[in-house]
């Protein structure tokens, strides 16, 4: 009973400095949180830790700005696997359709992860997008959306992917939301990594 506690206190150490240091700019010790398998899905990119920081890296020497915020977590730990799922929220600001805007995506953090040497680290990242809403900055602006474009996205993560696909990122458009088949596979492959480590 202790070791699984502390397995778990570990676990959400490991969570809580990604949203930090990625935030921070703290890509050194960013770094150190990723399994060398790890991976990283997101709207706007997919592939491996170490891509995610170079890309994440070229994205704010371009002013792209996104943030995030932890919640409560749920672990589940068998051996040296673990899934983790976090309530969190996405903050981005940028231009839509020329007026400066917030979007705030609120969702979990899927992460499945793996004990390597007394450390816990981060074998795949998979959010999950519970829903999002768009607000501008200044509160007298009235940025006018594609009707057309914003239905395409799922409903989500439909602001943020508006808002990521106006700045030039290719999004996907098939992550898991709240209920829906994608979400369902993706907690089937956690339950199936966790019994097997099949990944």
């Amino acid at each position: 009973m202790e070791q699984a506690m502390i397995d778990r206190l570990m676990i959400r150490e490991t969570i809580e400095n990604w949203a930090v240091w990625r935030d921070a700019g703290d890509w050194e010790r960013f770094a150190t949180l990723w399994h060398p398998d790890g991976r990283m899905m997101a709207t706007w990119f997919q592939g491996s830790g170490r891509e995610f920081i170079e890309v994440t890296k070229a994205g704010w020497a371009n002013g792209v700005s996104i943030l995030h915020f932890l919640g409560g977590a749920s672990i589940e730990v068998n051996g040296s696997r673990a899934v983790a799922q976090t309530k969190m929220t996405i903050s981005q600001r940028g231009e839509v359709e020329g007026t400066l805007c917030d979007v705030v995506c609120t969702g979990r953090f899927y992460d499945f992860l793996e004990k390597v040497d007394d450390r816990w680290l981060l074998l795949l990242r998979q959010p999950i997008y519970e829903k999002d809403r768009l607000d501008t900055v200044s509160p007298d602006a009235r940025p006018v959306l594609d009707a057309a474009l914003l239905a395409e996205f799922p409903a989500g993560y439909r602001h943020l992917a508006y808002m990521q696909t106006r700045i030039g990122y290719k999004v996907k458009r098939d992550m898991p939301t709240l209920t829906g088949p994608e979400v369902e596979a993706l907690y089937a492959r956690g339950r199936q990594y966790l019994q097997s480590g099949a990944l």
